[in-house]
């Protein structure tokens, strides 16, 4: 894995633990639970590319 990448996915998850943190303690349940789901999405996104190199790796492994 790409140091690079491994940087960026924890930036995402320490960003989103402190806007969750906020948003939670001002009394946003629903709004912090948003939060959360949008930086599970944005890291989903920065990694189907190395999901799809595994996915291809796989296939060529097994010969499908």
């Amino acid at each position: 894995m790409d140091f690079d990448l491994l940087i960026r996915v924890a930036g995402v998850g320490l960003t989103v633990c402190a806007a969750y943190i906020i948003i939670k303690k001002a009394g946003g349940e629903e709004q912090a639970m948003l939060v959360s789901l949008v930086g599970v999405v944005v890291v989903l996104l920065m990694l189907i590319g190395k999901i799809s190199e595994l996915i291809d790796l796989i296939r060529s492994l097994f010969g499908l």
